[in-house]
């Protein structure tokens, strides 16, 4: 099977993403230093057609290794309540999630298939996230895709782990969305002030979003173009990125462009069969 996705996440990039991936964009890089900007929505920095690509083998090569995950709303969420006004709302979810965590599982072997491993585990992929962070990461970071079909959701959370050493005082996250065309709409709606009203459509192809995370957040339903129910999917792939402890090594970071002892972004190659992207 051709691997349609290249080695390098570079190689996705449009000029523009380029220009953010070097920390050559001045208001994209380190933004999610600014206390009251937790969240980044961009487009145009992934070429358009090289977005469709992907997007159309992943959904070929993965569609049929889906498992599910759902977590409803619980039964006595209503019904064991004893005061008024005093409901509590735990993380409730619907989405299709494939196992990347076994090498040996079918979701794993069709992802590295088409490339998709190779290219989220990739030195680029993680320094787009440390620039518009702002932050140095550590190498090893989380690594997962998810499926959203018709009606399928994540509620209200805010991603915040204070059991975790490594996490409570914050994290990355990175989404690349890869929607298929039978996808009407899907919004992520965040917190802003003490609210949750700030909305931005995550029912991109190529589209990416970066977190400063924990912060309140939720993902709409999925609807699906009238007709197109059976090819209605929104697939997100997912890093997760601690912060660099300080004093760690240089060999166990990325370090944003443009910070002391930042390396060069990776090489950009050619999209397509032959050495660099889309081997065989």
């Amino acid at each position: 099977m051709k691997k349609t996705f290249p080695a390098e996440f570079a190689d996705l990039l449009t000029p523009k993403g380029r220009r953010i991936l070097e920390g050559r964009d001045r208001e994209l890089t380190g933004a999610l230093l600014d206390p009251e900007r937790r969240f980044v929505a961009l487009q145009g920095v992934i070429d358009p057609r090289k977005a469709v690509a992907c997007r159309d083998a992943l959904d070929a090569a993965l569609r049929d290794t889906l498992v599910s995950m759902e977590d409803p709303i619980p039964h006595d969420s209503i019904s064991g309540m004893t005061m008024n006004y005093m409901e509590l709302l735990p993380k409730t979810v619907r989405v299709r999630t494939a196992l990347l965590e076994s090498r040996r599982s079918r979701s794993y072997r069709a992802a590295e298939a088409v490339g998709l491993t190779d290219m989220m585990r990739s030195d680029s992929f993680a320094a787009f996230a440390a620039v518009v962070s702002g932050r140095t990461l550590r190498r090893k970071w989380g690594i997962q895709v998810l499926c959203y079909g018709p009606g399928d959701y994540t509620g209200p959370h805010n991603d915040h782990h204070p059991e975790e050493p490594e996490a409570r005082d914050g994290y990355v996250d990175m989404h690349v969305s890869l929607t298929m065309p039978g996808v009407e709409h899907q919004y992520l709606v965040y917190a802003k002030d003490g609210h949750l009203s700030e909305l931005t459509k995550v029912s991109t192809v190529g589209g990416v979003t970066v977190y400063r995370l924990p912060f309140w957040h939720y993902t709409t339903p999925v609807v699906a173009r009238r007709g197109a129910e059976a090819s209605a999917r929104r697939w997100v792939l997912l890093g997760t990125f601690l912060d660099a402890a300080p004093g760690a090594r240089a060999s166990s970071t990325i370090v944003p462009a443009g910070a002391p002892g930042a390396r060069p972004p990776a090489r950009v190659a050619t999209f397509g069969s032959g050495g660099g992207a889309g081997r065989r």
